[in-house]
């Protein structure tokens, strides 16, 4: 064994002995319900949380509060080394709201069945922050050099982090690295992410009897298909491009041409020039017929989350400390988006997916490895100490 894995692999065993207090803490934390649009809910969910990361690891030495209006809202906790007065500033990204509305632990209650923990969140992304957690405590307990950790717990991500985003750009922007606890990619962490834009076109129309009066007026969904067929044709696969329409609606009544019909659209990509590219073709979308028009809104929603340099060398940090735990770590690049893209589009080094091993995001199958759960606290824990270096 080399010497340099002794530390981590004690930070491993401290995290192992407390397995059964994990396992409660993130059965605990699901018990919450936190729907992304219930803000009482999401007040009562954050008001549990602090009080349990009180517990866990004490008064933080700062503490701010954004009120997110309708949205959750956004604290930020300042958690400093207790070894290391002069070490840098690390941001923890979390989110604590879920895209599961009030009563579903009525219908899906937490259960364990031997490795596997489920419940609503317990994947995307409850057990992330008790992971987190709980590798905090490992460093302290043990002594290790750790950063000092700002943690942003935000309850809009599910949204987009409307509310949320000026927080997490400000408060990235005063570290050195920030590390969010989003699920695994099947245990590899998330390096690049794809940009996204959300995007509403509006048809409009003349409405007209569409039996009597065949050949005039224009029929809003005439060119909403054919808006429909040119964003399709626009994406790129192979550029890392997907455009699709989602949800169309538009008409009143069939003898009628329709005077109104809206697609609404989802936009990926891998790339600002592809970002660019796609801004052109919907500025080109035009009507055929000239009693119509067309007209679009929205836009990019989170920015590409490009693997940098920095990135990469932060995910070298951490594939030694998965080795040192005998654990071949594995990176990937994403289509979904989350936190980490505000703060990689400020070109800072960001780390995702430190979070749980399992699957079924936003399903009702969604189920955590306690086993995996441990393993990424150590993972975390080995991280934070090499952050030092």
């Amino acid at each position: 064994m080399k010497d340099g894995a002794k530390p981590i692999l004690a930070l491993q065993q401290w995290i192992n002995d407390h397995r059964d207090e994990m396992v409660q803490d993130l059965s605990d934390y699901i018990s919450q319900e936190t729907p992304s649009d219930d803000k009482n809910l999401l007040i009562k969910g954050l008001d549990w949380t602090e009080r349990w990361l009180g517990l866990r690891l004490g008064t933080p030495a700062a503490r701010r509060l954004v009120d997110g209006g309708e949205h959750g809202d956004t604290v930020v906790l300042d958690y400093p080394s207790p070894t290391l007065g002069a070490a840098p500033w690390a941001t923890a990204l979390c989110h604590y709201d879920t895209v599961w509305e009030a009563g579903t632990l009525a219908e899906w209650p937490v259960s364990v069945d031997g490795d596997s923990l489920t419940g609503p969140g317990a994947f995307d992304m409850k057990a992330g922050l008790v992971q987190l957690v709980w590798a905090l405590k490992a460093c302290d307990a043990l002594g290790a050099p750790r950063p000092h950790v700002r943690l942003v717990l935000n309850g809009d991500e599910e949204l987009g982090s409307p509310s949320s985003r000026p927080v997490i750009e400000e408060e990235a922007r005063r570290g050195a690295a920030v590390l969010v606890f989003e699920a695994s990619a099947d245990g590899a962490l998330k390096t690049a992410r794809k940009g996204v834009g959300i995007f509403r076109v509006e048809a409009q129309g003349e409405a007209v009897h569409a039996g009597l009066d065949p050949e005039s007026g224009a029929s809003a969904i005439d060119e909403i298909s054919r808006v429909v067929l040119k964003l399709h044709g626009a994406s790129d696969l192979a550029a890392g491009t997907s455009i699709n329409v989602g949800i169309l609606h538009g008409g009143t009544r069939t003898n009628v041409k329709a005077d109104k019909a809206v697609a609404h659209v989802d936009v990926r990509v891998s790339s600002d020039e592809e970002a660019r590219r796609v801004d052109r073709v919907f500025a080109t979308l035009r009507a055929e017929n000239p009693l119509a028009a067309i007209a679009f809104s929205g836009g990019w929603n989170r920015p590409v989350m490009q693997r940098t340099e920095k990135t990469a060398a932060m995910f070298a940090r951490a594939a030694e400390v998965a080795s040192a735990l005998n654990l071949d770590l594995k990176e990937a690049s994403v289509g979904g988006a989350s936190d980490g893209n505000f703060a990689a589009a400020l070109g800072l080094p960001v780390l995702d997916g430190l979070g749980a091993v399992g699957a079924g995001a936003h399903a009702r199958n969604e189920w955590i490895s306690i086993t995996g759960m441990l393993q990424r606290a150590a993972l975390a824990a080995g991280l934070l100490t090499r952050l030092t270096e």
